[in-house]
């Protein structure tokens, strides 16, 4: 059993850097993809919008197909079509052929995450300690790869289009041969289940418990005020994924081939913060590390927006990704331990409000830059991390995630 649940939490490690590359893959060769379809950032910001549209309608089929037939099913099927999918942004010759190809690589990529988070709930549940950072460490590893990837293809004369078959080709294979790794469905319902008896609000001397209906209708509250911080926690993410890059080129004058490590630096900086949150979950909680990550990327975006030098923008980047680090796992696996029968339909939920943020933030930001130059729109990302961090506190009834008797952190 030791050994399979090793398995099952190295496979899914392995579907988390797959799908983080093949997004990244996307997101490196925005600037490229403008610039060949001729478009403008407002425009490209009305484009991106599909692409969080269909990661939308994505999660929400998969999310309770993951329920009922298991993400040994449902993660292989949807990394296979995502990986199939990613040329065809860089194949789209027009405006309107991009939007397609955007719709239909953002649903498959959507069902691809939300399948991949609810096993990685369970496998959290069977380990009884906070592991849910770690696994979106290894999207952000992916994120890195992509961005090298990218960066050595495009010295090395190859076209976008050539790099982006290549690594969604890859994929495929890798995904197809993590398959049996994956925890059956029965074994993922059952793992180390979530009961009123292991619920950290409850104590020995607890006398009054609410109604089931009550119950079910304080947990779809909870589950929402998680959608909403989700909302802006990836509505941030979604801008410094899409238009990092655009604003060391257009902004600071850095050229394509330094502009692409805006993203690689704040991928990078996202991967080191999650590597190290769930140590910092166990030790102060979900709610500290939402709230001061949020604190930090609120001074990280800031200084890219109001900074006049190359260093800054690298800087506050970093930081950004850095305090964004810690914030989607947390609502995630929050969202998940609330109802373990229905932990794909919770995760779809949060993970489906929080694209919405994807879907709204780019073109928002490509909106505003209207109306003020690109670094000042960012302004707007400042004052949601501060939301963030003052909505925090909704973690603080949070589910003890360890089996009864043990304590969070042992073993970790």
């Amino acid at each position: 059993m030791e050994r399979s649940l090793r398995g099952a939490r190295v496979a899914t490690y392995v579907y988390f850097v797959l799908c983080g590359t093949l997004m990244g893959a996307w997101v490196v060769h925005i600037p490229a993809a403008e610039e060949r379809v001729g478009i403008s950032h407002a425009t490209l910001g009305g484009l991106l919008v599909l692409l969080g549209l269909g990661a939308f309608v994505g999660m929400q089929v998969a999310g309770p197909l993951t329920d009922r037939l298991g993400a040994r099913v449902v993660v292989p099927t949807t990394a296979v079509l995502c990986g199939a999918s990613l040329v065809l942004p860089g194949l789209a010759p027009d405006p309107w052929t991009l939007a397609g190809a955007l719709l239909v690589f953002g649903a498959c990529n959507g069902g691809l995450d939300v399948s991949m988070n609810a096993h990685a709930v369970y496998v959290e549940k069977a380990y009884g300690r906070p592991v849910m950072s770690g696994f979106h460490a290894t999207f952000s590893v992916g994120g890195v790869l992509a961005a090298l990837v990218a960066a050595g293809a495009t010295s090395a004369g190859v076209s976008p289009v050539a790099t982006m078959a290549a690594i969604g080709g890859g994929s495929i294979v890798i995904a197809l041969a993590s398959v049996r790794a994956l925890m059956p469905a029965a074994s993922a319902t059952s793992a180390a289940p979530v009961t009123e008896e292991t619920d950290a609000t409850h104590t020995a001397g607890d006398v009054k418990h609410p109604s089931p209906a009550v119950a079910r209708q304080g947990m779809a509250g909870r589950v929402w005020l998680l959608a909403v911080l989700a909302l802006m926690v990836m509505l941030c993410e979604g801008a410094a994924n899409d238009w990092s890059a655009l604003h060391l080129r257009d902004v600071l004058g850095a050229s394509t081939s330094t502009a692409a490590f805006a993203y690689g630096t704040f991928a990078a900086a996202m991967t080191a913060g999650r590597l190290l949150a769930d140590r910092l979950v166990a030790r102060f909680g979900s709610m500290a590390v939402l709230r001061h990550g949020a604190t930090t990327a609120a001074v990280g975006i800031t200084l890219v927006a109001l900074g006049p030098w190359m260093w800054t923008a690298f800087t506050g980047w970093a930081l950004f990704g850095l305090g964004l680090a810690g914030g989607v796992p947390q609502l995630l696996s929050a969202a998940g331990h609330a109802d373990p029968a229905a932990a794909g339909a919770n995760v779809s939920r949060v993970a489906g409000l929080g694209y919405v943020g994807m879907l709204a933030g780019p073109a928002v930001i490509g909106w505003l830059t209207h109306l003020v130059d690109l670094n000042h729109t960012f302004i707007l990302l400042t004052l949601l991390c501060v939301t963030t961090a003052v909505g925090a506190r909704v973690l603080r009834r949070e589910p003890d995630r360890t089996p009864h008797g043990e304590t969070a952190g042992v073993g970790h």
